[in-house]
């Protein structure tokens, strides 16, 4: 599967990757693709483990279109 993941730096140099169709699944790193991106692949695969432990449903996927303007 692949999820779109919205990686962002703060103002101490820290990353910090979002799976936007997966509600709370964020993980940090100190580089963008040694760490964040390696730590998110982590988390997305753990995720659907954490929600049957708490017997909470998987949510659907969200689906996006890149939409041309011109202006």
């Amino acid at each position: 599967m692949k999820y779109r993941v919205l990686i962002e730096q703060d103002e101490d140099g820290m990353y910090a990757a979002e799976v936007p169709s997966l509600p709370g699944c964020i993980s940090p790193g100190q580089t963008r693709e040694e760490e964040a991106i390696e730590n998110i692949r982590e988390a997305i695969a753990a995720y659907p483990e954490s929600l049957e432990a708490h017997d909470n449903p998987i949510p659907p996927p969200i689906t996006e279109e890149l939409v041309e303007v011109h202006v």
